[in-house]
């Protein structure tokens, strides 16, 4: 089927050479040789279209002439069918529309209905039984928990397919297989089989569907091709009404913890909120849940039993129930998500009749602890070293990164309390040069000098200083994130010494590659990221802040990050002890490339200072502090 579409659009891409060899038009003022009809396939809205055309008119007419039909239609067909050109063509999913409005999608099919008839299209309907899945909803903690089960099955023998969002460098991040992202040559293999099969069954009531779904349908796609034995399906948010849940039958479903996130869409209380992320239970499917509040078990319960199913509800871990196992996942929060993790699986392999596969059968086999003690989630609590000292022959201080993708007030709460025990205790930094577990370190208490050892400096004494990298969706609501944060940070005795507030980098209209090289054009609106500031002054100091008085604000007038000197909360000798009678600095940095500099020309003018920076209220900003990082 693969080959006869192929062979159709290579004969279409004939027909529109053809027609470019014989006509001229004008497209946006430029006179040029061009395409003038373009095949059902290939509409006026295909990115491959359009990079067709950009292509052809962006070529001298003269020289095209002397260009063979066959060179032209293998170069160009070449370049549609690259990375580069499929991101493209996921970024034409993205609907533009923001959190809360209504679909733009319009119609007589409901959203799960045209879901279905994608499956249909794609012939994956009957197959998606065969992945033995693991569905998982919730508000926090069901990526960790999806990370946790992938792990422990595989440790147990079963080739896994893991698909979880959202992605922070590349796209490919969602789809695992066997614990690590598909590869980008399978990745392209079935990106474009899916692609073109939809194209040319599009109708106006069955448009090409938004990016989430086509991801979903892409990952039963992948998972059905490589024949893995089981699939852990991370819902995208809510769960009754999510692309994730034309699964009809689970072999067994989970809810994380539930908090108040996504009330535009799901309601504005917590019962409702739990009544579609309990949507995913199906009859006769084993369901666990972690103990929720109230007024959101009464409804999973409720739910369940309406299904005629059992609820069975997981209790955290303890860390004697681990046998003195350091879970992979940092915080303590992660010790609900790993139990839930371990019934889900040990559920799985019941109903799959795997139970006793590797000694599984055990309370919690070798496999389970390997898997826990092993898995992966980038962007949850994950600690990177910064090794400025590379490129530099004389002393440096210290740069590390503590990301944290937590933007509910739930999730913030977890993120101060992880960032307050790894900045006073032990902890493990990862290298950016080997991206692979250093020494540890070993700190004193707060704002005293301790000994920092790592791979590849050894030890020294370092001040060290707290510093917030922050920024939010406009959605978000700062004026409980960022005084959760100030103040569970503060009862742990971590205070700032000082907040960036920067925008991000990554656009909510455009999928990128991960070796794509991310604009550092400074925004001309920073009107968000002032309101931050004045939130965050207001929380520490106790009144409103002028940000016209600050001591950084000709930065923003200034869109050269050369000409930006570091704030005086990042000077070395600057030591500002909370409570103290001064105020604590911010500033608002016009590019998050700018701040990167800044805070790297801090730790290099002060050997002895050591910077551990908290970036925090958004995934897309740990996902562009990563990719600037990797640089």
């Amino acid at each position: 089927m693969l080959h006869i579409q192929s062979n159709n659009f290579l004969r279409h891409q004939w027909f529109c050479i053809s027609c470019f060899c014989r006509r001229r038009w004008r497209l946006n003022g430029v006179t040029a040789r061009g395409v003038s009809c373009l095949p059902p396939c290939l509409n006026k809205h295909d990115p491959l279209a359009s990079s067709l055309i950009s292509r052809t008119i962006s070529t001298d007419p003269d020289v095209v002439e002397n260009i063979t039909m066959n060179e032209v239609i293998e170069e160009n067909f070449s370049h549609s069918r690259s990375y580069e050109a499929a991101m493209e063509a996921l970024s034409s999913l993205i609907t533009g529309r923001k959190r809360g409005e209504r679909p733009t999608i319009r119609g007589k099919y409901s959203k799960l209905e045209r879901m279905t008839m994608y499956l249909q299209i794609l012939g994956l309907e009957d197959n998606i039984a065969e992945l033995n899945i693991i569905h998982v909803a919730g508000t926090k903690g069901k990526g960790s928990t999806c990370a946790f089960s992938e792990a422990i099955l595989r440790e147990c023998g079963f080739r896994t397919g893991l698909f979880t969002s959202p992605h922070l460098i590349d796209v490919r991040e969602r789809f695992r297989l066997d614990g690590v992202d598909i590869a980008e040559e399978k990745f392209l293999q079935y990106f474009w089989d899916c692609w073109d099969q939809l194209r040319i069954n599009v109708t106006d009531d069955l448009p090409m569907p938004p990016l989430f779904q086509f991801l979903t349908f892409l990952a039963f796609k992948i998972f059905i091709g490589e024949k893995v034995d089981v699939g852990i399906i991370e819902v995208g948010f809510g769960g009754e009404k999510d692309s994730t849940n034309v699964i009809k039958e689970p072999v067994v479903c989970g809810i994380s913890s539930l908090g108040m996130d996504h009330m535009e869409t799901l309601g504005d209380t917590l019962g409702k909120i739990a009544f579609h992320k309990a949507g995913i239970l199906k009859p006769s499917v084993p369901a666990f849940t972690v103990p929720q509040l109230p007024e959101a078990m009464d409804v999973i319960t409720e739910r369940a039993h309406q299904l005629r199913i059992p609820l069975e509800v997981v209790q955290p871990f303890s860390c004697g129930q681990l046998n003195g196992l350091q879970l992979s996942l940092a915080g303590d929060h992660q010790y609900i998500n790993a139990s839930l993790a371990v019934s889900l699986c040990k559920s799985w392999l019941q109903q799959t009749g795997n139970l006793k596969k590797d000694g599984c059968e055990a309370d919690l086999p070798d496999a389970f602890l390997r898997g826990l003690s092993s898995a992966r989630l980038p962007g949850r609590a994950q600690i990177v070293y910064d090794d400025i000292s590379r490129s530099s022959n004389t002393p440096t201080g210290d740069l590390v990164y503590y990301l944290d993708g937590a933007h509910s007030p739930e999730s913030m709460d977890a993120c101060a309390k992880w960032f307050s025990k790894v900045v006073i205790g032990d902890h493990k930094s990862t290298s950016l040069s080997s991206l692979k577990s250093s020494s540890e370190d070993h700190f004193g208490e707060a704002f005293s000098k301790y000994g920092f050892t790592n791979c590849e400096k050894g030890n020294s004494d370092k001040n060290s200083k707290q510093i917030l990298l922050f920024n939010c969706m406009e959605v978000r609501n700062p004026q409980i994130l960022l005084p959760n944060l100030v103040r569970t940070c503060a009862s742990s005795g971590v205070h700032f010494s000082g907040a960036l507030f920067v925008p991000t980098i990554s656009t909510y209209n455009k999928v990128v590659s991960g070796s794509s090289i991310t604009s550092s054009n400074t925004p001309r609106n920073l009107s968000w990221q002032l309101n931050l500031q004045r939130i965050w002054e207001k929380t520490i100091n106790g009144k409103d802040f002028d940000p016209d008085r600050n001591n950084f604000t000709e930065c923003l007038k200034n869109e050269s990050s050369d000409a930006l000197s570091p704030p005086v909360f990042l000077h070395g000798d600057y030591h500002q002890v909370f409570p103290g009678d001064s105020p604590r600095a911010s500033a608002v940095v016009p590019s998050l490339s700018s701040a990167i500099k800044l805070l790297r020309d801090c730790a290099r003018e002060n050997p002895s200072v050591r910077l551990q920076v908290l970036v925090t209220g958004s995934l897309h900003l740990v996902g562009d502090v990563l990719r600037l990082l990797k640089r």
